[in-house]
């Protein structure tokens, strides 16, 4: 497995934000196998989360890999990892040559069609320490990838994150910016999301 790097980096201008994305992290033909891979591979769950005291079903798929004992918190849902599988290592091996992190977790996210989504947040939860590294690599249909600023209203972006793509987040931007992965009513494909962090 290859990261080929067939375009140049792009780093964002943004204030209290580091991040830089690689359009083409994995050729297409890798990224179409992992993909595929995975789907079938994976034990993918669908969690209950709780909004404004109302139980629902998350509008995803997701499963968590790691190192023992790491397990990860959000939303009100606490994760167990499976161990690493030898697919998930060696993409592991990959992101952490490009960003100069050794990382103890994957959370993979499946999202089968348009009506899966992702609201607003950060990744900002404690075990994740002060200036959590995020990287996110891109399996399958291209989505959108909406930034905000917490108190700056004129500071927004929106990325389309494409099939291969390798977006990382770094330095203050958990604590300065929210991101989700949005609705929409096009008709699209399913993608597959693997966040790489840290926990402390």
């Amino acid at each position: 497995m290859n990261s080929l790097f067939q375009s140049d980096p792009i780093v964002f201008n943004l204030p209290d934000a580091e991040i830089i994305y690689f359009p083409a992290f994995l050729s297409k033909d890798v990224a179409d196998s992992l993909f595929l891979e995975l789907l079938e591979s994976t034990p993918w769950q669908q969690d209950e989360i709780t909004v404004y005291g109302k139980k629902h079903l998350q509008p995803r798929l997701t499963a968590l890999y790691g190192n023992e004992g790491k397990p990860y918190s959000y939303s009100n849902i606490t994760m167990q990892p499976h161990h690493w599988t030898i697919t998930l290592q060696k993409i592991k091996s990959l992101i952490e040559n490009i960003s100069n992190t050794n990382f103890t977790t994957v959370l993979l996210n499946y999202y089968r069609n348009g009506s899966d989504s992702n609201g607003w947040h950060a990744d900002n939860e404690k075990e994740l320490g002060k200036n959590p590294i995020i990287a996110s690599l891109s399996l399958g249909a291209e989505r959108s990838f909406h930034l905000k600023h917490n108190t700056d209203v004129n500071q927004k972006k929106n990325i389309i994150l494409e099939d291969g793509s390798l977006l990382l987040m770094k330095g203050t931007t958990q604590h300065f910016w929210k991101h989700q992965i949005p609705k929409t009513t096009k008709t699209i494909g399913s993608r597959i999301n693997l966040t790489f962090r840290v926990i402390k």
